[in-house]
């Protein structure tokens, strides 16, 4: 990844930051970068090279989406390069011993943002000092940290070398530090002990937590922690920018990292482009500012069906093309009938397979898909797709066909047939079967296919009620078991290899909106929520502890085999369709955007893995195409 020293070019002084470097006030470039920085070579990876400046303008429809820079930027320990190979970034190298240790090689002068030192004590400092203290990690160490119930040791034997030791073997580790939404098992040490019990004493940190307004050390550790959110501008960090903005804006501003460790093969210093504004806007109003120019960069906030009104847009000469990205999402739009529901009689019905299956088959997945994605979607429930080896079309067809008589046919096999006089079914205790399916609100399209399924359920009986949320009071709602069902995308990776952790598919994580208690007790070591009691979940479970202890592709693609089989016949989340196109939005002076590029979450985070910090504005007539 890295060239050797002798074959290192000069590096440029970028413009941006050589009023400060004249001033004294900051080392010149060639002091900046590591010793041994991440070099780029461009035209290997059919890309043109690049000159720094200018300001890319994007949007957002949340202040908290701001975290969406640490997103894009995509600067990780390890992390997926274009063709989804997890390779050294932000480490000059890893070393792998059994498939348990893990010796984690620093670029020996990496500097944070400000300027100090990144060295292994800032893992140190966050593995001795937040994830094993008790007020910061109050369930101690992160899941990253563990392979089963079983804890990690780290250690640290010199200022560019941590190793990480596993008690067994962990697959998960790389590919979790590769994360959209990373495990930063790191802190900048030299900012956080100011605010750590440890280093002061809290005579001295008592007016810093009355400025915060929080009642001890810890929340204010915490509060001034979060290397995901970005929303704290004196955090030092290891991004291609920084932030910029002080305090809630419509528009932050993020200015380039002056001491990022990438390099392009002619010795211009990454980022090339200085500042990044973005602008939160109602969610309403993406595609239309993005119509009339005011974006340079944009597929956040768009839907599919937005395209036609961009294309006309670029038709009529506004400065923009719109690409049309492949989605990574296993589903579209999936409904998570919550199997831990508060309400018992409810949570019966809902535990029964029966009544998914039955959800499932009433469902006009052609409909929909006509009415709003012009038949370019594919119709189906959540599997793995096509172009994933693991994909078998018979999981995608499972339960999965618009039979509305099947469905009543096993609605009434439950007990479930009696019914009001408009014809909707009544629960065992005698209430109407009025489901309620909750949504954040973000996303015309799930409103529009919620509209139709409500037409078709009727038919078996069912009522819909939909109800739009906040996307944070829905997840909480969601997290404390008092929402019935939720709509949301599929599994991230809808594109798994064998060798892809396939937890996710598993009761490990409260974000999967089927069955949050579950994940919420094994994430918490069973602190919260409440463990499995349903046995094709608990089967998952296993199937995912075996695959851990499995190393031979082989095995590994059985067991995938068999949790895709599992989720299939037991559709807890019910799959609408999959591969609907992304529209991307491109200034027509931005270059190095993939025309044909895969917009997904994990892996990729959305345009991380196409490494934006290569992005570049250039007037050149000429668009150089760049396909990936």
């Amino acid at each position: 990844m890295a060239l050797p020293a002798t074959a290192q070019p000069v590096v440029q002084e970028s413009e941006f930051w050589a009023p400060e470097v004249k001033k004294g006030q900051m080392d010149p470039a060639v002091d900046r970068i590591p010793d041994t920085p991440l070099i780029v070579d461009l035209e290997a990876k059919g890309r043109k090279f690049g000159t720094q400046g200018g300001t890319l303008r994007t949007m957002v429809t949340r202040s908290k989406d701001v975290r969406q820079m640490v997103v894009y930027g995509y600067a990780r320990l390890v992390g997926y390069d274009h063709n989804y190979e997890l390779k050294p970034d932000i480490l000059r190298d890893v070393e792998v011993e059994d498939g348990r240790i893990f010796t984690l090689h620093l670029r020996p002068g990496h500097r944070w943002s400000d300027g100090a030192p990144f060295t292994s004590a800032d893992f140190q400092y966050w593995w001795e000092h937040v994830a094993q203290n008790d007020e910061l990690s109050p369930n101690g160490p992160p899941e990253v940290m563990r392979v089963g119930d079983e804890i990690a040791t780290m250690t640290f034997p010199d200022d560019v070398t941590v190793v990480v030791e596993f008690p067994k073997a962990n697959p998960n580790f790389l590919q979790s530090l590769a994360q959209a939404s990373p495990p930063f098992i790191y802190r900048p040490a030299h900012y956080l002990k100011q605010f750590h019990v440890a280093f002061n004493t809290m005579e001295q940190m008592e007016e810093m937590i009355d400025a915060k307004r929080v009642r001890s050390w810890a929340p204010l550790h915490n509060k001034l922690d979060n290397m995901y959110k970005f929303d704290n501008h004196e955090l030092p960090t290891l991004q291609p920018w920084k932030p910029a903005s002080t305090g809630a804006a419509m528009r932050h501003l993020f200015v380039r990292n002056p001491y990022f460790h990438r390099v392009d093969a002619r010795g211009t210093h990454l980022p090339y482009i200085d500042v990044v504004e973005m602008d939160i806007v109602g969610s309403g109003l993406v595609a239309a500012k993005a119509n009339a120019g005011e974006t340079d960069l944009q597929a956040r906030g768009l839907d599919f069906r937005d395209t036609s009104i961009l294309k006309k847009g670029e038709a009529d000469g506004a400065p923009y093309r719109t690409y049309l990205w492949s989605n990574g999402a296993a589903s579209q739009i999936a409904i998570y009938p919550n199997l831990n529901f508060a309400d018992p009689v409810w949570r019966e019905v809902i535990r029964d397979a029966r009544f998914r299956r039955a959800l499932s088959l009433g469902i006009d997945r052609r409909m929909i898909n006509r009415a709003l994605y012009f038949g370019l979607g594919k119709e189906g429930g959540m599997t793995a797709l096509a172009k994933s080896p693991l994909f078998d079309p018979s999981n995608l067809t499972q339960w999965a066909i618009y039979d509305p008589d099947t469905a009543n046919v096993m609605l009434d096999q439950m007990g479930l047939n009696q019914r009001t006089p408009a014809g909707i079914r009544l629960l065992p205790d005698g209430r109407p079967m009025e489901f309620v399916i909750e949504t954040a609100g973000e996303r015309q399209e799930v409103e529009n296919a919620l509209a139709i399924i409500t037409d078709t359920w009727r038919d078996i009986g069912i009522q819909l009620i939909m109800r739009p949320l906040d996307r944070d009071i829905l997840r909480n709602r969601v997290f404390s078991g008092v929402t019935m069902a939720a709509v949301w995308y599929g599994w991230d990776n809808g594109l798994p290899q064998p060798d892809t952790p396939p937890g996710y598919l598993a009761p490990t994580d409260q974000v999967f909106f089927a069955w949050p208690k579950w994940g919420q007790y094994y994430q918490t070591h069973g602190a919260a929520g409440e463990p499995v009691d349903l046995e094709p979940a608990a089967r998952l479970m296993e199937l995912s502890a075996e695959w851990k202890e499995t190393s031979d592709r082989t095995g590994r693609t059985r067991i995938w085999a068999e949790m895709l089989k599992i989720h299939a016949d037991n559709q807890f989340g019910i799959g609408i369709l999959s591969e609907a196109p992304q529209p991307i939005v491109v200034s027509d002076r931005l270059r190095n955007v993939p025309v044909q590029g895969k917009w997904a979450w994990d892996p990729g985070a959305h345009f991380g893995v196409h490494r934006i910090d290569e992005f570049y504005f250039s007037d050149d007539e000429q668009i150089a195409q760049v396909s990936e």
